[in-house]
């Protein structure tokens, strides 16, 4: 009871901050303090999301459908690595400081090259959701793996336990929990390179509708594209959290969330 207390008072905080910004933003508007034409205020925004809305949720749909499929890539190609660099400690030495060297890359540099080779369709923007979703996934994973208990591990094999045994039964569920937090990242990540690669070109999507709209100087539309972003990005960390609720039922931090 105390905990849920603490989250609802968190909430409150937040929520209240969120709501301080927001007046202070629309009073400056409002007062002639910023140019509407510049910034326009959270209420044109509102306006503008609402009259826009059919149009925006057709375009999300191009986008989540790019996301989700990146995104189910990012995690099997990020599984599968994260598995072959524990189980073979030369590949970890090996393919490790290369799977960190395709991150110093921006994926902004990167969103040209694919979209050269690719074309405008889906491939390109998949393939950049992919690279940049891996790697919290792998990390997350190895990291979890190798801090499995090497006591439990030798009690294990002295019970008998082959190298999937020990896996399936400990390295695994003590690695979910960061499994989970790197897939929350990796959510994140998802929907704003769909977003990045379409900047680029394409036919459809959220990253091409604010191009159009950046080109005509309608900045409430980006704004309202801006603020749709950042709800499916809070939707989809929050769909994370639930999925780890119902993965991990013995984890009481997953439950108190």
């Amino acid at each position: 009871m105390k905990r849920k207390l603490q989250n609802i008072t968190s909430k409150i905080w937040s929520f209240s901050a969120a709501a301080c910004i927001l007046a202070v933003w629309q009073a400056a508007v409002s007062l002639g303090c910023i140019e509407g034409f510049m910034l326009p205020s959270p209420v044109q925004v509102l306006r503008t999301f609402i009259s826009e809305f059919p149009i925006l949720m057709d375009n999300a749909g191009i986008t989540m459908a790019e996301a989700a499929l990146g995104l189910l890539f990012g995690i099997a190609t990020g599984f599968a690595a994260a598995v072959f660099m524990d189980r073979f400690e030369r590949a970890y030495q090996a393919f490790y400081p290369i799977v960190v060297l395709t991150q110093t890359v921006p994926a902004v540099a990167m969103a040209p090259l694919l979209v050269l080779w690719f074309g405008y369709e889906m491939t390109p923007k998949v393939i950049l959701i992919v690279i940049t979703t891996f790697f919290p996934i792998t990390v997350g994973l190895l990291t979890g793996f190798k801090s499995a208990d090497p006591d439990a591990v030798n009690l294990l094999r002295a019970m008998g336990a082959g190298r999937m045994q020990i896996f399936r039964y400990l390295k695994l569920p003590g690695a979910m929990n960061q499994f989970f937090s790197s897939l929350k990242i990796s959510a994140s990540y998802a929907v704003v390179g769909a977003v990045i690669s379409e900047w680029l070109g394409g036919f459809g999507g959220l990253g091409v509708y604010m191009t159009r709209v950046r080109k005509a100087f309608s900045f409430d539309k980006m704004f309202a594209v801006i603020f749709l972003i950042s709800v499916i990005s809070l939707l989809l960390m929050r769909a994370v959290e639930l999925l780890q609720k119902k993965c991990m039922p013995w984890d009481n931090g997953a439950k108190d969330r």
